[in-house]
């Protein structure tokens, strides 16, 4: 690259980054947020709690990088446009290719990135972040270790635990369960103790409470029970592998003995597509910015601040495509729509900026209406049936 194109380069890279990591860290707190429970209700550590956020990361940067890269590019194509840096490179004889260039170097870049990162690594930490929640939810000593608090098990089932002792024995042992909307059962025991697989809780010398929704109750007492977990350990220790977790060979080719996959087939299809198209935004969004602010222009000339123009056409066009791919995993008919709306925005993006050709405040009806009057007076007909000016 040229010195030039290498200044311009620089500077947007620094204003991308500058861009990037703010927006990075609202949208990744806000997402590890949502998972703060595993620390407060499972008894993980917060090292745990780190890991978890960390896993999230690489699902968040992919949907970041393109409107980053939009307000990266216009604000610094605008403030050497403001600081009159375009217009004397106009002047020197540059080529617009000269502000062009760089810019495509650095969307084609960033467009690798989210490729590798859409399908390679997010894939990965997906797996880990629903293997990781599963684990948590199943381990049922972590969330009755806390004495004299209610533990929510399950939906319908709560525990509480009065002591702990050694060798995992359990005191003072409280669990409600209404899961049956038949009945209620409330059981207490003196101790207890959860087996080695964490399939039955084994509680002695108590006695359990069976209520009917008449109001009659039934009082048992026992010398051991075992309360059944298998069922609910199972369901919560198996994490459910989505078409959004999977890396981009499965995609390609699925087992067709998957459940996943027999229960909903065209979420694999409409992922497979999106992983295809999606990565490309950094590029599409990037000639977007490049038509918007890529030309001098007089600070005396009315139009809307580039940024504006650009960020907007960017969410117009991220919202169709997410519209689309939402709709494809019901229709296939939708497939389509997500290839035709970024080729046919990169394809007139790419034409505005081949032809050189400035974007310009569309005149309103009553500016039109005017200049029209303004040509007809301008235009008048002679006494010998010839036209003057």
């Amino acid at each position: 690259m040229k010195l030039i194109e290498r200044y311009i380069f620089r500077r947007a890279l620094t204003m991308f980054l500058a861009t990037l990591l703010p927006l990075l860290g609202i949208v990744w707190t806000t997402q590890a947020l949502t998972n703060v429970n595993l620390v407060t209700d499972s008894g993980q550590s917060v090292f745990a709690f780190l890991k978890l956020a960390t896993l999230i990361l690489p699902s968040v940067v992919p949907i970041i990088l393109p409107f980053a890269l939009v307000i990266g590019v216009t604000q610094t194509l605008t403030t050497m446009n403001t600081d009159s840096e375009l217009t004397v490179l106009n002047a020197a004889g540059s080529s617009r290719m000269t502000i062009i260039r760089p810019i495509i170097l650095l969307a084609a870049g960033l467009s690798v990135l989210s490729f590798v990162v859409d399908n390679f690594v997010e894939p990965y930490s997906r797996v880990a972040v629903r293997k990781m929640l599963a684990t948590a939810n199943a381990d049922l000593l972590s969330s009755v270790v806390q004495e004299n608090a209610f533990r929510k098990i399950t939906d319908g089932l709560y525990v509480q635990v009065g002591g702990r002792r050694g060798g995992g024995v359990l005191e003072g042992i409280f669990v409600a369960d209404s899961r049956n909307p038949a009945f209620e059962l409330v059981y207490y025991a003196r101790e207890g103790a959860v087996d080695e697989k964490s399939s039955a809780l084994v509680m002695k010398d108590g006695e359990v409470q069976r209520k009917l929704p008449d109001g009659g109750v039934s009082i048992i007492k026992f010398d051991s029970y075992a309360f059944d977990l298998a069922d609910m350990t199972k369901t919560t220790r198996e994490a459910t592998i989505r078409a959004k977790d999977r890396d981009l060979p499965n995609l390609f080719n699925p087992d067709p003995n998957d459940p996943v996959y027999q229960g909903n087939p065209l979420a694999f299809t409409a992922e497979l597509h999106r992983r295809l198209t999606e990565w490309t935004f950094p590029l599409l969004f990037g000639l977007v910015a490049l038509v918007f602010c890529s030309d001098a222009r007089s600070h005396r000339e009315a139009r809307v601040h580039p940024m504006v123009s650009a960020l907007g056409s960017a969410l117009v066009i991220r919202w169709m495509t997410f519209y689309a791919g939402n709709s494809a995993e019901d229709s296939v008919w939708f497939v389509p729509l997500m290839y035709v709306v970024p080729l046919a925005t990169g394809a007139l993006a790419i034409h505005q900026l081949a032809s050189n050709r400035r974007l310009d405040i569309p005149m309103t009806w009553q500016e039109k209406l005017s200049e029209l009057m303004v040509r007809l007076r301008l235009v008048r007909p002679a006494s010998d049936g010839s036209n003057a000016s």
